[in-house]
């Protein structure tokens, strides 16, 4: 069964995209934070900080052994997810403007050089 969801606060402008693919270059620190450098900069988001970036080696279970990462824009904010070992990541980017999604799922995919993308809004 489908459930639309409803807009409780129509006034309110948001978007949000969901970007996830297997990556084929090898992560860390580094490249997210250029990755980061690079999707704010493409869709013209403005941030306020720099990237927030974990890596909790040794933590929890070792499929899930990757990287964690916040970027904050002053229009809210961008999350990333990474999986070391399947070479698997998960972009979220949430913001109080509007972007261009196709763009979003371009830079990321390129970025990344993901051999397999999906991609969606919610």
């Amino acid at each position: 069964m489908l459930v639309i969801m409803e807009d409780l606060a129509p006034d309110i402008t948001r978007q949000r995209r969901l970007v996830e693919g297997f990556c084929t270059i090898d992560v860390d620190e580094d490249v997210i934070r250029a990755y980061c450098e690079r999707i704010t900069s493409e869709l013209q988001l403005r941030t306020y900080g720099a990237p927030t970036i974990f890596a909790p080696e040794g933590d929890g279970r070792a499929e899930n052994q990757g990287y964690d990462a916040f970027v904050p824009l002053i229009d809210s904010g961008i999350s990333l997810y990474v999986w070391s070992g399947p070479r698997f990541v998960s972009v979220i980017i949430f913001t109080c403007k509007h972007f261009d999604s196709r763009t979003a799922v371009r830079v990321t995919r390129e970025y990344f050089q993901c051999s397999q993308v999906v991609s969606r809004d919610f």
